[in-house]
């Protein structure tokens, strides 16, 4: 029998598409005994996965507090070989599991030290280059002392450079994305698409700002959970709100039914140091469903999804309007960067060659 695995994560959805989707299922499908210890309205089986339910409350204070304190009594009573943890906020919870005797994986989706020079509620720019050093030092130094670390980009595996690191990039699973059917629904225009959390950082605003320069030759579908209401009411109350359709935040499979049936994806990031070198999910999803791509024009994006998309200033509506507009107007190129996205997805990166890095770590540390 194999090992007994335990995921843990106080700040991801249940189902999230790293987490449960990609990692979770295939190492159920191996063969070992893994519970995904997460935020859930009840316990259950899925796809042979456990889901251990922790509180759904998230704000950060209570992620901090108390959350953080039950994730660790519940990782306790799983009594797991191997833990397997998402957020950062628990390498707390790794270094007292691994005094424990117990085998420990910290899985990095961000840059932490940069994500952190971007977040507004750390008021000062120096509070947040203070904060940013800090933790800076406080990440690396744990990580020495757990088994593996796994890193989303080569970018974010240079912050810890040694021998336990391995990279584990985020691509999608295509047999899921295969399976489903575009969504039954009617549209009376050309639909720019963007599936993900709607935030200031992640350019929203100016993509409902263009619809307004756009007026009305296209629409724009948004799915996804907003940073905050206030900026949600920021978005709505855009002269380009009218030309939008909010779908809300809706199951990752269902998900690629609305993009099965938009006309173009969008990753419309705003050039902070977290994103300009950063592999996000979206761009590898829109290229499996055969989307041509608008996205942020980033030096380290045209060399990877070259052929793939027209660049954009992702600060700019009105050149974000033009390059839509322009786009639409060009079948053969919309043709191509569809295309040319889909072959790449099936020849370079896809998670069903990419999980294999993930499954030889379990096994080594498994010896």
């Amino acid at each position: 029998m194999k090992s007994k695995v335990c995921h843990i994560s106080t700040a991801h959805p249940t189902f999230d598409t790293r987490i449960y989707y990609k990692e979770c299922r295939s190492i159920a499908k191996e063969g070992y005994d893994i519970s995904l210890l997460v935020g859930s309205n009840k316990d259950e089986v899925s796809d042979g996965v456990k889901i251990v339910s922790l509180p759904i409350k998230n704000s950060r204070f209570y992620r901090f507090f108390t959350k953080r304190k039950i994730a660790f009594q519940k990782a306790i009573e799983i009594d797991a070989d191997i833990y397997h943890f998402h957020d950062p906020e628990l390498i707390p919870i790794g270094k007292k599991l691994k005094k424990k005797g117990k085998k420990i994986i910290y899985d990095v989706h961000e840059d932490v030290p940069k994500q952190i020079l971007t977040k507004e509620w750390l008021k000062k720019d120096f509070i947040r280059n203070l904060v940013s050093k800090v933790f800076n030092a406080y990440e690396k130094n744990a990580a020495k002392k757990f088994d593996n670390i796994i890193c989303v980009s080569q970018d974010i595996a240079n912050n810890f450079g040694n021998e336990k690191t391995a990279i584990v990039r985020n691509f999608p699973v295509i047999s899921d994305i295969d399976e489903i059917e575009a969504m039954e629904i009617e549209k009376d225009m050309p639909v720019v698409i963007y599936a993900g959390g709607l935030t200031k950082i992640r350019g929203i605003k100016e993509v409902v700002d263009a619809m307004a320069i756009l007026k009305g030759s296209v629409k724009l579908w948004l799915l996804g959970k907003w940073e905050d209401e206030n900026y949600k009411n920021q978005c709505m109350a855009s002269e380009g709100w009218k030309y939008v359709e909010y779908f809300g935040s809706i199951p990752q499979k269902q998900v690629y039914s609305y993009m099965k049936k938009a006309d173009i994806g969008i990753v419309n990031f705003w050039p902070v140091d977290n994103h300009v070198s950063a592999l996000p999910n979206k761009p590898f999803e829109y290229m499996a469903c055969e989307l041509p791509m608008i996205m942020s024009n980033f030096d380290y994006w045209n060399n990877v999804f070259k052929g793939c998309f027209w660049g954009v200033d992702p600060k700019n509506p009105q050149n974000i309007a033009s390059v839509i507009s322009n786009l639409l107007r060009d079948e053969k190129a919309m043709k191509e960067l569809g295309q040319n996205g889909r072959n790449f997805v099936l020849e370079e990166y896809s998670w069903e060659s990419e999980k294999e890095v993930l499954l030889n770590l379990y096994k080594n540390l498994c010896k």
